[in-house]
């Protein structure tokens, strides 16, 4: 090696030495934050639980122990509702849970957890990475004194567990039934009696006649719910939920007081859990469906004639919603938008 090759190695290896001299010492005058976190998932639940769980073990690997967030079952600290109003007054530090459930405060926050007949993961992660989705949802959870991030994605949900074969919309009518997000309106316009009820509730009221039907999730996740055990009927393709995000909020003043090392190292914690979380809810599918099969499961598929008066359904929600709420009418003119110049990409790019 000659001599000039020698000298820029040693050079570059002292410039490595001192950016990481220089960056170790911010990182060690990070004061140490206790942060206390509430789930709306329970960490047994299949695919959510865990991520949350992982979330939080991460940051506090990759902040060196200066982001301690504990982790709390639903329910632990305050009723899985009602976390949201703990996170803005301030009683609880932050929570991990899907924006789709805080509707009451403004349907708009449905459009920053699922779309009807919305976009897969890639594209939804696109408007929201991208696009200024999420730089809309933090302005929406700002007026409530919270700060949120995007912190998982999955893939697409089934369409619900019913007691009796749907053939026809008519069946629906009657129908009293848990369903999410702004699936829920367009069920409702159906003639269907819906519900949120938080995923604990859920087989308890189906087993007892409180509700006919469900929707949860996708496959691995109801089947560690046990709705197989009751209602026998599996419905797809989950035109509601495409794809999903979850987030964790945290109070504002809470997250104010962290660094700006810090707020970096949960950021990215979350940028990575976005990865982690499609990858985990695609590879865990296939699996979950067979076994759901074996134990006396039919699954159907929608027909088309269904699922265009889903869709039809949606069209009127989306405008109703958007004529009632600023808020969501911004959030959806936005995703319109991008939608609509995503479009030559999704019809040119993809297999179909």
């Amino acid at each position: 090696m000659s001599i000039f090759r020698m000298g820029a190695v040693g050079a570059c290896a002292a410039a490595v030495l001192f950016a990481a001299a220089s960056i170790a010492p911010a990182a060690a005058q990070d004061k140490r934050v206790r942060v206390q976190m509430q789930s709306n998932f329970a960490s047994s639940l299949a695919i959510l639980g865990p991520q949350a769980k992982r979330t939080v073990d991460q940051i506090k690997l990759v902040s060196g122990g200066s982001v301690d967030i504990r982790f709390f079952e639903p329910g632990a600290l305050v009723p899985p509702g009602q976390s949201f109003d703990a996170v803005s007054s301030g009683s609880l530090d932050a929570a991990w849970a899907s924006p789709g459930f805080w509707t009451g405060k403004d349907i708009a926050f449905a459009l920053y957890g699922s779309v009807p007949f919305g976009p897969d993961a890639g594209e939804f992660i696109a408007w929201m990475k991208i696009g200024g989705g999420e730089k809309l949802m933090r302005a929406l959870y700002a007026k409530y004194n919270i700060h949120s991030m995007i912190c998982t994605i999955i893939s697409p949900e089934a369409s619900g567990w019913f007691r009796q074969e749907i053939k026809s919309v008519e069946d629906l009518k009657g129908l009293k039934m848990r369903f999410y997000g702004l699936g829920a309106i367009v069920m409702q316009k159906l003639g269907v009696a819906t519900q949120l009820l938080q995923a604990g509730e859920i087989f308890q009221a189906l087993q007892l006649g409180t509700i006919d039907a469900t929707e949860f999730s996708m496959p691995a996740m109801d089947l560690s719910l046990g709705f197989h055990q009751v209602a026998k009927h599996y419905y797809f393709p989950g035109w509601h939920q495409q794809s999903t995000f979850s987030d964790m909020f945290w109070n504002k003043a809470k997250w104010d007081s962290l660094s700006a090392t810090q707020k970096a190292q949960v950021e990215t914690v979350c940028e990575g859990n976005i990865t982690y979380g499609l990858a985990l809810s695609e590879a865990s599918q296939a699996k979950a469906m067979r076994e759901i099969q074996s134990k006396g499961v039919t699954i159907h598929r929608w027909s088309d004639e269904i699922l265009a008066t889903y869709r039809k359904t949606w069209d009127v929600v989306a405008d109703e919603q958007a004529a009632k709420s600023p808020e969501f009418k911004k959030g959806w003119e936005s995703l319109k938008a991008f939608r609509a110049e995503y479009q030559i990409w999704r019809e040119n790019g993809y297999l179909r």
